[in-house]
């Protein structure tokens, strides 16, 4: 499945929205007409997709390991509080 024009936009701004003037939230809503959690269901959806990475491989891999370390730190965190149960 080919990356749509709005895809291929969403990880272009991706990789450099920090260089623009202004909150990533305002951009996102300015530039693409999507909500905060909306954008992060398409770009969480979008890192699964090898044509994603094809597109955009530094990217792709980046946000992957950031996925990555997310959620290992939430299971770290659930298990430190089970460990602390009576």
């Amino acid at each position: 499945m080919a990356l749509t024009d709005q895809e291929r936009a969403i990880l272009t701004f991706e990789a450099s929205w920090w260089t623009e003037p202004g909150d990533k939230v305002g951009l996102v809503q300015d530039r693409f007409d999507l909500a905060a959690d909306r954008y992060a269901a398409v770009l969480a959806e979008l890192i699964d997709r090898p044509d994603a990475l094809d597109y955009d491989p530094l990217l792709i891999r980046r946000l992957r390991r950031l996925r990555d370390r997310s959620r290992r730190a939430r299971a770290d965190e659930r298990a430190a509080k089970a460990g602390e149960l009576p």
